[in-house]
């Protein structure tokens, strides 16, 4: 008769002070939703992101929007990030290569509304500098004229 035997290991690591913990597929990770809303004033798309920016499905449907955007040209895009208490690393990186792809189209994201903690984060990995921050969407919307 043969027997076999797994072994389960647990280990953790440190946590970093300021950045969110993205736990594991199947532990509760990766399965948060995104809702997103496009609108277009004044020839600028607002996206309006509601929920956690993190790697898994939520990501992949940012990805997708975003991209589609700026395939058809729509480079001049005000993310409304109020409603976006957290991000991950796969947020901040897919964040950066949208930026890049609408700054070489001629236009640029602004961050409308950005939470002490995104600020923070994008300050703390030197990506801060990249993007125009607002309170106000019409001045967001009128710093693209």
């Amino acid at each position: 008769m043969l027997f076999s035997v797994v072994a389960k290991t647990e280990f953790s690591l440190p946590l970093v002070p300021g950045l969110s913990y993205n736990p594991p597929r199947g532990e509760g990770g990766g399965g948060e939703t995104l809702e997103i809303e496009t609108k277009t004033h004044d020839g600028v798309k607002v996206v309006k992101l509601k929920g956690r920016l993190s790697v898994g499905p939520a990501l992949d449907r940012f990805n997708t929007t975003l991209g589609e955007l700026l395939r058809q040209g729509q480079n001049k895009i005000v993310l409304d990030l109020e409603e976006v208490p957290t991000f991950d690393s796969s947020g901040i990186g897919m964040l950066v290569r949208h930026l890049t792809v609408a700054k070489q189209g001629g236009g640029a994201i602004r961050l409308l509304k950005p939470s002490a903690f995104t600020v923070k984060t994008l300050k703390m990995v030197g990506l801060l500098n990249l993007f125009a921050t607002f309170d106000d969407l019409p001045q967001a919307i009128a710093s693209f004229q």
